[in-house]
């Protein structure tokens, strides 16, 4: 039997509907179903209406659909805002506290305030009633739920953990014997756990930077880029790493290339409006060719806009951020293990090339949360390219900024022996010392924009998935991946000719590798999270290619398989 269910948790902040969702995706985690889960949420402390989904399935997942199967209503515009989205499911609801004018077969009523204080005597528990009462409509094994109620409150104590797990077998046994549908989603529980992970986007980021030997993280708090932060503050004493919480991000980026000039390895996280004040700090970096990593984090703007929403708007200036010409590198995971690798992958990049590198990621990707299996460090390798003190004293007068063939010049540490490490803003010679002629300006240029001729064959080629001869090609980059992947299957399975290209290596993009892969495709469709489509410029101005047709969103929200589908009818591809 196939399952692939949606459950969504509808209410206003502060109402607790993410530990429902979290402590449910968890639960269908651990009996071994594949689990994809997002949120929705206001920029407020307390009210509005903000959303928790679910989906579980015994395939591999990697994005929403728009049915709903379970909709726990928490308030009102719960059941105004999504009862369209339910075909044939069942609106959990406590009709005591939500007034519901015309209850058809699709609500079942729930007294979950009354269950919680009945069975615990305090309504708070309101939420481990409705999260059994899912499970119930399900016939879901309830030993897995009160494994992870234990887990999630061990630490409040023995009488909260209890009390959650009555509240939660309360409502599910409730479900089980008052539902006039019983168990209308009854699933099979999957026989193979092969022990994999729940994890969001930002903390396989920070377990990324963990296992690249991160020393110093310097960062403003800045929605959704936060929690990677917080992940590495958290295991900070564990990896010996110094984190600050710096005034802003203008000091947080200047700190960190402090810190890698003295030989640490060191990023910053933010947001687009945080990385605007560090451009004339990564000018700082280009031209004193300093290492950084740096994570962003996309949300809408331009200004606030949307702080807790999602876009991919932020590539064009990210590409010509601060003013002058220089090497930069950027990356865009589109899943976990992306996010883990790539995030590793970064500092060796930054460290052999003395460029700023970024990993582009957004509020889908960073707050989403996806069954995968375990990262394996020991494929993450971390290469310094700094001289020891052996090369040093066989290298003769040292140049910082040594021309060399390839544009990277030999690097050594201030403080080692004998050697002097100079470094300026302004434009300087091959020692570090001010140099404004013109023949000097012209050689530094050249060294610094060379380098990009060598990163370029270092950049991972795009993933193909699909037919290799698909009438039809949808490129991507970034988040966008899992949809496309589910939109290619839908269609395939429907009696066209697609594939998909994605790109994570998105700047310098792999030339040779593009128009290999892109070369013969009939017609290009670009799906991107912004206005203009960013990617798809760069993708023709870089490459010579023509892309056929956008299919493009800045609303705010993340793709789904059928609003792909529906753009590409509606645009005549399909």
């Amino acid at each position: 039997m196939n399952t692939d269910l949606v459950i969504k948790v509808g209410g206003a902040a502060g109402q607790g509907l993410q530990t429902i969702g979290v402590v449910l995706a968890k639960t269908f985690k651990m009996s071994g179903f594949n689990v994809f889960a997002t949120q929705f949420y206001l920029s407020r402390v307390r009210g509005g209406h903000n959303t928790f989904q679910v989906r579980v399935s015994d395939e591999p997942i990697r994005a929403m659909t728009e049915k709903v199967d379970i909709l726990i209503a928490l308030d009102e515009a719960s059941i105004e805002e999504h009862i369209e989205e339910m075909s044939d499911g069942i609106v959990i609801v406590d009709k005591d506290v939500i007034k519901i004018d015309d209850m058809n077969d699709s609500f079942f009523h729930v007294p979950m305030l009354k269950i919680a204080k009945d069975v615990c005597g305090n309504k708070i528990y309101s939420n481990s009633v409705a999260s059994g009462t899912a499970l119930g409509l399900m016939c879901f094994e309830f030993d897995y739920l009160a494994k992870v109620l234990t887990e999630t409150f061990k630490k409040k104590g023995d009488e909260i953990v209890d009390n959650n797990i009555k509240a939660a077998r309360a409502g599910y046994d409730y479900a089980r014997d008052n539902s006039p549908s019983g168990c209308k989603f009854a699933v099979s529980e999957p026989s193979d756990k092969d022990g994999r992970m729940l994890i969001a986007g930002n903390d396989a980021v920070g377990l990324g930077a963990l296992a690249a030997g991160v020393q110093f993280l310097a960062a403003y708090p800045m929605t959704p880029s936060t929690g990677v932060l917080t992940y590495v503050a958290a295991n900070a004493d564990n990896f010996n790493v110094v984190v600050e919480q710096a005034e802003d991000e203008i000091a947080a980026l200047n700190m960190v290339l402090g810190a890698s000039f003295a030989g640490a390895r060191a990023m910053t996280t933010t947001s687009g409006g945080g990385f605007c004040l560090m451009s004339e700090a990564l000018g700082l970096s280009g031209i004193t060719e300093t290492p950084a990593v740096i994570f962003l984090s996309q949300r809408p703007g331009p200004a606030t806009g949307l702080p807790t929403m999602t876009e991919q708007g932020d590539l064009q200036f990210v590409l010509t951020a601060a003013q002058g010409e220089f090497p930069r590198c950027v990356l865009a995971p589109g899943t976990p293990d992306d996010c883990f690798y790539m995030t590793a992958e970064a500092f060796n990049i930054a460290d052999k090339f003395q460029i700023p590198v970024f990993v582009m990621s957004d509020q889908y990707l960073a707050d989403s949360l996806f069954t995968c299996k375990r990262f394996d460090p020991s494929k993450v390798k971390i290469e310094r390219y700094l001289l020891s003190d052996e090369e040093l004293a066989g290298k003769g007068e040292y140049k910082r900024y040594e021309l060399t063939s390839t544009g990277i010049s030999p690097r050594a540490i201030p403080g080692q022996s004998g050697v002097v490490v100079v470094a300026d803003s302004d434009e300087h010679n091959e020692y570090g010392h001010i140099d404004q002629t013109i023949e000097n300006r012209i050689l530094m240029n050249e060294k610094r924009m060379n380098k990009l001729d060598l990163l370029g064959e270092d950049m991972e080629a795009p993933r193909l998935y699909g037919p290799k001869d698909a009438e039809i090609t949808l490129v991507g980059w970034g988040s966008t991946y899992g949809p496309l992947m589910e939109v290619v299957n839908i269609l395939i399975s429907e009696g066209h000719s697609v594939n998909h290209v994605h790109f994570t290596h998105v700047f310098p993009l792999p030339l040779e590798d593009t128009r290999k892969v892109l070369g013969n495709s009939g017609t290009i469709v670009c799906v991107e999270n912004n206005a203009t489509g960013q990617f798809a410029r760069l993708l023709e101005c870089e490459t010579g290619l023509h892309i056929s047709e956008k299919v493009l969103r800045s609303d705010g929200k993340p793709y789904s398989p059928e609003s792909i589908i529906r753009s590409m009818k509606e645009k005549g591809v399909i």
